[in-house]
């Protein structure tokens, strides 16, 4: 049969319909002036209860033609006239749409700019490794300068092997500083990360030079347009950094903002220059147990990162033995950038899978809404899908069009969610504290983002509009003529069944959303609740780095003594102190390799403790009892013996059965005595089990490279203490700067932070789902509701009771709840195995939490099922059957 034939076929199928519907116009133009109202009102009544005639011919015609540009111009319009037909459930859908994709897309910045995307502005930065150094007990530690060269000079697997130190900089002369960040860098640093400059150059790459030989800085390019405003002339000015000349060789592109994912460095100095950056550093290079720096490895092509791994597993334990007690036992790791421990990503990359997995928890629930509120817009659009098949439009015509609108309607959502993205991206800084990453740079909202939300407006077209396409694509002419138009039929019930299936999911989901809080919640109120094992109330601190402002040993030494004597003056201190570590800071401190007299290591044993170098009442301001023996004192420095205090820990250790007081302790090259012993507390973090630990006296072990703190202990509040403290040091001298002037309650809060933004997080998403779980059960109860009102009234009229009507529309509502429970409690504990790592003291079968979720899920049932059977049990009889 040619085309020509087809079409005259179809019209005369569709002249012989068009009087059937005229026919129906006619008989339902008399009832509704039978009902009283004027003839005019009633025709234009009847033509909007069966669509228009006109508009489904020009569908019809078009439905055996290849799609164009132009039919799915016409499609597009035509769904914006349906959409614009029902503006309430269109604005919903784009509404939900809205929240899933801003969330999702949110986190999706994210994890790119801290996890996907570390190195903005470098090439090819998938090829990029982090180099780690293992201690003997398999826990990381950075790479010492010696050791970066071994890698360098011996690994065959690699394009290139640069070694960078971040750190704070002094930028600026003695009669005016600021802060900025910034890293020290191998010469090769820009070649191997494949960056190239904005302006000017970078360092020669040919080698590393000798110590204090190569006074050139690269600089940021957002630090060379704040301070020159983008002057090309700046190539050649001389800066000083840390109160040390240097030549600006070349500036950064504007996406490069050093090696470190989500920091934002501007200053680049050459490692060789260590020691005019760090007066009393320069020895790192030097020294092989010295480890500072972080080092990164291009793969060279076609090797692979398991091959590359072999290769420095095996280089690394030859360095180890060849290096005798400083390496004993220390090993190498290759790992990408993303599982690195160097960086911010260590702290947010669980954080950050978890809010992503939840995210898409919620973006499924969306998902199932929009997909239950289109399946409703497709039943109560019956009669004219019906009419357009049966004018021969076939399903895959009726499919495209109903895709269509689900495009716009995802389309809608993605913009809006997409504006909400643009704001949301800056909140990064809410999981970490502003002390710890004062550097953190925002996420961009940039293209990858703009094609994940693309992606996602895809997705959420396929998975939300299918099923309704599907189910409306099979709609029945005569089905759709019968009275009323309803749903009666075998499609009806169809889709009931699906509307019914998908709140069932929307449940479980939600389910698992709450449960998924809840979980977290109870892990960080479990957290919070540990004992520190030290009264950090009433204590304020204040940081300062010496070096920045050019102290030698001496001169800082001196100043650390002159500010605490300052700080004990103040009115209302009733103790105060120095450290190089705070308890419980995002970092892990410093170690020392010991030996104890009188105590053999077991083989591999790891003998590499951490510690705190000290100044005397550091106990007295954290309230930390000594359990034996004393504290130390002024007297305690560089010309007296060396001493050490320890805690309980080390003592059941290492001198679980001899007296503890004077037993000799080798570290540094010397011998330290024990002179006390301290109670347990808390080091690194809260959850962890009480661990071997030695505190040294400042005076002793004095290094200026590394920054200190102050502790004051004050019947004050802590935030005056905390100015009084900045005051001493300004007093003694103004040019040095102090940061982190806060309550110590406050700083300690600062490694919870990222939970506690987390939980709150993942509540709001368990609260959107719930939402959207009750708005999909009453949708779908008000709609059963709808088309039994007929059933209803004719089982009152023969004498069923309110509480019988009820009955029934629970019963429909607590069948749907059993399977949304019953499904989403299964799939909680199932995924709770999964994250079990990342919570503490709670367990995935959690009864508290599980039971939590049971009541929220069960309460939200019951509100959104109440209006529903309100008005079933409202029903009159007579007008429900007169209705009819």
């Amino acid at each position: 049969m040619s085309w020509i034939d087809r079409l005259f076929r179809r019209r005369r199928i569709y002249d012989d319909l068009a009087e059937e519907i005229r026919a129906h116009l006619d008989e339902r133009t008399d009832e509704l002036v039978a009902r009283g109202m004027s003839r005019s009102e009633a025709r234009d009544a009847a033509r909007r209860a069966f669509g228009n005639v006109t508009n489904l011919e020009e569908q019809a015609r078009e439905t055996w033609q290849w799609p164009t540009i132009e039919s799915l111009l016409m499609d597009a319009r035509f769904a914006l006239r349906q959409i614009r037909r029902a503006p309430a459930i269109a604005a919903t859908i784009i509404l939900t749409l809205a929240v899933g994709i801003a969330s999702t897309a949110t986190v999706f910045s994210w994890t790119r700019a801290v996890l996907l995307d570390p190195l903005p502005g470098a090439g090819d930065p998938d090829r990029v490794m982090a180099l780690e150094t293992t201690t003997a007990s398999g826990s990381w530690t950075p790479t010492s300068w010696l050791d970066y060269r071994d890698f360098r000079q011996y690994l065959t697997s690699f394009e290139g092997i640069a070694a960078a130190y971040p750190t704070s900089l002094a930028l600026g002369d003695e009669s005016r500083t600021e802060r900025r960040y910034g890293e020290l860098v191998s010469a090769n640093f820009f070649d191997v990360l494949r960056v190239r400059p904005a302006l000017g150059g970078f360092f020669a790459a040919t080698s590393d030079d000798a110590e204090g030989s190569r006074p050139t800085v690269v600089i940021g390019y957002g630090l060379w347009q704040s301070r020159w405003r983008g002057d090309s002339s700046v190539i050649g000015t001389v800066i000083h950094v840390n109160r040390y000349p240097f030549t600006i060789v070349g500036v950064a592109p504007p996406a490069f903002h050093g090696s470190m994912a989500g920091q934002d460095y501007q200053i680049w100095v050459p490692a060789s220059m260590l020691s005019q950056i760090v007066p009393t550093g320069g020895w790192w290079l030097r020294d092989r147990g010295t480890r500072t720096f972080r080092v990164l490895a291009r793969l060279a092509p076609n090797v692979t990162l398991a091959a590359a791994r072999d290769e420095v597993r095996a280089l690394a334990t030859r360095m180890a033995n060849a290096n005798g007690d400083v390496s004993k036992g220390m090993g190498g790791l290759l790992m990408p950038l993303w599982q690195s421990h160097y960086g911010v990503q260590d702290q947010l990359r669980a954080p950050l899978a978890v809010l992503l997995s939840a995210c898409g928890l919620v973006l499924l629930i969306v998902c199932a809404n929009t997909a239950n509120l289109l399946l409703a817009r497709s039943m109560n659009r019956g009669r004219e899908l019906g009419l357009r098949l049966a004018l021969g439009a076939p399903r895959s015509r009726l499919i495209r069009q109903l895709l269509t609108e689900a495009s716009v309607l995802a389309a809608a959502g993605a913009a809006l969610g997409l504006v909400c993205a643009v704001w949301l991206a800056q909140s990064l800084r809410w999981l970490l504290p502003s002390f710890a990453v004062p550097s953190l740079i925002a996420p961009r909202v940039d293209a990858s983002v703009l094609a994940f939300a693309t992606a996602l407006a895809c997705a959420v077209t396929l998975i939300a509009g299918i099923a309704p396409a599907l189910h409306g694509s099979r709609e029945a002419f005569g089905e759709a003529l019968k009275e009323g138009g309803r749903a009666g039929g075998l499609t009806g019930h169809r889709a009931v069944r699906l509307r019914s299936l998908l709140v069932a999911a929307e449940m479980a989901l939600a389910v698992m959303s709450v449960v998924g809080a809840g979980m977290f919640y109870r892990s960080f109120r479990n957290t919070r609740a540990l004992d520190a094992g030290f009264n950090a109330d009433h204590v304020a601190m204040a940081s300062v780095r010496l070096t920045l402002s050019g102290y030698d040993s001496a001169r800082a030494e001196a100043f650390l003594a002159s500010v605490a004597d300052r700080i004990r003056r103040e009115p209302g201190v009733s103790a105060a102190s120095y450290t190089d570590y705070v308890p419980l800071s995002l970092g892990s401190g410093s170690w020392e390799d010991l030996r104890v007299e009188g105590y053999g290591p077991q083989p591999n044993e790891n003998m590499k403790l951490y510690r705190a170098a000290i100044a005397p009442d550091y106990f007295k301001v954290l309230e930390i009892p000594l359990l034996a023996g004393r504290d130390f004192t002024m007297a305690d420095d560089s010309s007296h013996a060396a001493v050490m205090i320890v805690n309980e820990a080390f003592v059941r250790r290492f001198l679980a059965d001899r007296p503890s007081l004077g037993v000799r302790v080798r570290g540094w090259g010397r011998w330290f005595t024990i002179v006390g012993v301290v109670q347990d507390s808390k080091i690194l973090r809260l959850t962890e089990p009480a661990s071997p630990y030695f505190y040294v006296p400042v005076r002793q072990v004095y290094r200026p490279e590394y920054g200190y703190t102050f502790l004051a202990r004050s019947a004050m509040p802590p935030e005056q203490t905390a100015r009084s403290i900045a005051q001493a040091v300004s007093a003694a001298d103004p040019t040095v700067p102090v940061y982190n002037g806060i309550p110590l309650t406050d700083y300690i809060a600062g490694p919870l932070q990222s939970q506690q933004v987390a939980v709150q997080l993942l509540a709001a998403l368990a609260s959107v789902a719930l939402l959207l779980a009750a708005i999909g059960l009453y949708g779908v109860i008000a709609y059963s509701v709808a088309q039994r009102t007929k059933e209803i009234g004719v089982r009152i009229a023969l004498g069923a009771q309110r509480s019988d009507v009820l009955r029934v529309v629970a019963f429909q509502a607590g069948v749907l709840l059993a399977i949304g429970l019953v499904a989403g409690l299964g799939g909680s504990v199932l995924v709770g195995r999964l994250v079990t790592a990342m919570l503490y003291a709670v367990s995935p079968g959690d009864i508290r939490v599980l039971a939590g979720a049971t009541a929220g899920l069960v309460a939200v049932a019951i509100l959104a099922t109440g209006i529903p059977a309100r008005r079933a049990m409202r029903v009159d009889p007579i007008v429900a059957l007169r209705a009819e």
